[in-house]
């Protein structure tokens, strides 16, 4: 399947590369009118239909800011997160390692999602796509799951908050994807164009989530039954990593 977004306008938090450059190749391609590509310190970009845009998530008034000029955004991508390499912990997590990857993952999204949601709102309701990980549903020692986990309930709070407007909200949920986040870990990873073409079906069809990858899809079917079946196959996962 492959949704159009004919005419339709886009902004993508973290669009400098990785996941977020394919958010705005793509929606390029099926048609969209205007992409606003965001960044802390946005990128130039060769072609006229792409806009770049200052949004930091962890700056309050940078993101106000970005809310009041693209007034058409119909479809907002909540792509940008972190995963610092020396989170290697919870018990022992450093306060500077909590802080920032919870600023950005979960309140950086929760803030733009709010400060667009006007914005959707008056273009018709349009949809959000945040994406998340499969980390959301896995017992992983990482302030980086625990960032996800909260930004995946957060996810399904505002498509309930946001379905009196008209605004769908679907989460992706992927394990590793190979960009340069996913670089330092030796194992199979699905492609950025994937992940992507299956995100924007799901938003144009108002998809509640996406699950993009075979290994996120056995995860949640591991759901469904006793938490330690869960704990055993990430138990074996990890090994095997490790070897």
């Amino acid at each position: 399947m492959t949704e159009r977004l004919d005419g339709r306008t886009v902004l993508v938090t973290g669009a400098n590369g990785g996941l977020g450059e394919e958010f705005v190749r793509q929606a390029l391609e099926r048609g969209a009118t205007k992409v606003y590509a965001t960044a802390r310190s946005p990128r130039q970009w060769d072609d006229e239909r792409v806009v770049p845009l200052v949004l930091d998530l962890t700056d309050g008034e940078s993101i106000a800011a970005a809310a009041r000029t693209a007034t058409d955004v119909d479809l907002l991508v909540n792509n940008a997160a972190i995963a610092p390499a020396s989170d290697t912990s919870i018990a022992a997590a450093h306060d500077d390692v909590l802080r920032s990857v919870f600023e950005t993952n979960v309140f950086g999204t929760m803030r733009v999602s709010g400060a667009f949601a006007p914005v959707l709102a008056a273009n018709g309701g349009g949809a959000v796509v945040n994406v998340l990980s499969a980390a959301a549903w896995i017992p992983l020692p990482t302030v980086y799951a625990a960032s996800k986990a909260a930004a995946w309930s957060a996810t399904n709070g505002l498509r309930t908050e946001l379905a009196g407007q008209g605004t769908t909200v679907t989460g992706v949920l992927v394990g590793m994807i190979d960009t340069a986040m996913g670089a330092r870990f030796d194992v199979p990873k699905v492609s950025p164009s994937s992940v992507v073409a299956q995100s924007l079906d799901g938003a144009v069809t108002g998809a509640y989530e996406v699950l993009a990858d075979d290994d996120t899809r056995m995860v949640k079917g591991l759901l469904s039954r006793p938490a330690e079946d869960l704990g055993a196959a990430t138990a074996q996962a990890m090994a095997a990593i490790a070897s």
